[in-house]
């Protein structure tokens, strides 16, 4: 059987994450772009599940209650006897059930699915608890991981197959982001009652980050074989290093794929896989190939020529090399930054003075070793030391020892007006940390993809990047700075390299700026990597029959 790209109508999407509702990383802007984009451009119909958060408040976002379909003239009692879900939630040697209910809206064409639950509304944070939730549990540490991870990860899931069952939908394709959905392809071919509903559709699991910590593993194999309602020989083959992992219980019945072409080679090729517990070689050892499908951007969501939708203080075109405006940008930026302020979301270390002339170095994300943080500290300490003509600004929270570094550098007074640390986040802070920056720093030890080096392109805030999984992209010289060698010196030198660049060719500073932005219309459009996903869904449609088949030869 051979599908199309135009035979893939609908769509389901299962995530925690989805931009402008709930969000902790890339996850996050994926899912909303690529759903867009196929809306917009691939014709499909999308639907998105994901859980409503403590945080969130559906009504204000645009929600209603989603009312269920009953049977005809069966009369509901008050008009909610069918408007919620029971969701078998079994423990070891305890038979359990768990009620949802669901909020809907459409937006950008995308249709929208909150799953409302107990288990869900007491979160304040998406993964992590939050400095509220420990002052009312002092276990509930802030940053720590939910203690019930693996849990909500499949009512999550099997809230999603039951909202499916109950309106009808058999859809296309379910795609599954990351481990926190990665169980359903298992589910779907090995729960009798899945198997025949949904024997035509194909699933995909997206990995968006391997990394060990990343799984959403679980090592009471009797807790996950309850809740999953798995069959234990399932169970047994699913394992990484003894845990029930995810990723290894979808290979055989998803296709699978990376957002990164060099991300998925790192992982199965190359020792750099050691990272993830040696998750891409157990993979392989299933028969799994991953596709590396590097993410895309929406450029219209970050362009400057449009201030006032994403809050600048003036407008400016980097593909055209109107500059103008990105100067008033950094004025404002610097000025507001001068002396300490209040915000609501961030704490403010050191201070940069107005010196608009001088190159501003910045970094937006967490402050993890991950994202090289703890090279990029001593890194700017070592640039501090000899050279005096820069600024440099950091925005962002994580680690308590990576913050005390940065906070330490910021507030010494020997750079005072040259360095300030902005703890926490704040979206409409970093998008005019964006515009204003010159050189934007990613210095991570490994990245799945990367998506703020696009943002950053395309506000003429040139990358100096780690040349590693998807930061490839950034082309050294051409469209920012790249290094191979993860170590502060070379950071230092490279950052060190683009200053004197900065200031003795400020012609090829601004042709890099051009051609970068040039390059994310002429490639990296969600547009055109929407069009690689069509391909994948219209595999894994091929696949969910090629199971059907076997079934019925058996």
């Amino acid at each position: 059987m051979t599908v199309s790209k135009s035979e893939v109508n609908s769509i389901w999407m299962i995530t925690r994450e989805y931009d402008g509702l709930a969000g902790a990383g890339g996850v996050k802007d994926v899912c909303r772009q690529l759903s867009e984009a196929l809306v917009e451009h691939g014709k499909s119909q999308v639907r998105v599940v994901l859980p409503r958060y403590g945080f969130m408040n559906p009504k204000s976002d645009g929600f209603s209650p989603f009312n269920l379909p009953s049977p005809r003239n069966v009369p509901s009692a008050a008009g909610y006897c069918y408007d919620y879900l029971d969701i078998d939630m079994n423990y070891p040697g305890e038979n359990r059930r768990e009620t949802v209910s669901i909020w809907h809206r459409e937006k950008s064409g995308v249709s929208i699915f909150l799953v409302e639950a107990d288990r869900f509304a007491e979160k304040l944070g998406v993964y992590t608890y939050t400095a509220e939730e420990e002052s009312q549990r002092s276990w509930q540490r802030q940053g720590s991981g939910h203690y019930d991870y693996f849990a909500m990860n499949i009512l999550l899931q099997k809230a999603a197959l039951a909202l499916m069952t109950v309106i009808g939908e058999k859809p296309d394709v379910i795609h599954c982001q990351d481990g926190h959905s990665a169980v359903i392809p298992a589910m779907l071919r090995e729960i009798e009652g899945y198997r025949h509903y949904f024997r035509y559709t194909g699933t995909v699991v997206t990995i968006h980050n391997a990394g060990t910590g990343y799984h959403q593993e679980v090592e009471d194999l009797h807790f996950a074989q309850a809740v999953t309602g798995l069959p234990d020989r399932v169970i047994s083959a699913s394992l990484l290093d003894r845990a029930f992992d995810p990723f290894i219980a979808a290979s055989n019945y998803a296709l699978m794929n990376t957002v990164s072409e060099k991300y998925a080679l790192e992982l199965q090729g190359t020792p750099e896989d050691s990272r993830t517990g040696w998750l891409g070689h157990a993979l392989i050892k299933n028969g799994v190939k991953l596709t590396g499908i590097t993410n895309g951007i929406n450029p219209e969501d970050f362009d400057p020529a449009k201030p006032k939708q994403i809050g600048l203080p003036a407008a400016f075109d980097v593909r055209r090399g109107q500059l103008k405006g990105k100067r008033t940008c950094k004025e404002k930026l610097l000025s507001s930054l001068n002396s300490r302020r209040k915000r609501a979301r961030v704490e403010q270390f050191g201070r940069l003075a107005i010196r608009p002339d001088q190159p501003l170095v910045t970094f937006i994300g967490r402050l993890t070793y991950q994202k090289g943080v703890d090279l990029m500290a001593d890194s700017c300490a070592a640039l501090l030391d000899k050279d005096r003509e820069f600024q440099m600004l950091v925005l962002g929270s994580g680690d308590p020892e990576i913050e005390t570094s940065m906070t330490a550098i910021a507030e010494n007074e020997n750079f005072n007006g040259q360095v300030c640390f902005l703890r926490g986040y704040d979206q409409d802070l970093a998008l005019k940390i964006y515009a204003a920056g010159d050189f934007f720093l990613i210095p991570s030890l490994f990245e799945p993809c990367g998506l703020t080096d696009y943002i950053a392109q395309l506000f003429g805030n040139v990358p100096i990047v780690h040349r590693v999984g998807g930061l490839v992209k950034v082309i050294d010289g051409h469209t920012g700075f790249s290094y191979t060698k993860h170590s502060a010196d070379t950071l230092t030198e490279t950052v060190q390299k683009a200053l004197d660049i900065f200031r003795a060719e400020p012609e090829k500073i601004k042709q890099i700026q051009k051609q970068a932005v040039q390059l994310i219309h002429k490639k990296h459009t969600w547009k055109k990597v929407m069009r690689q996903y069509l391909d994948l869904y219209s595999r894994a449609i091929q696949m969910a029959c090629s199971f059907d088949s076997t079934e019925q030869d058996h």
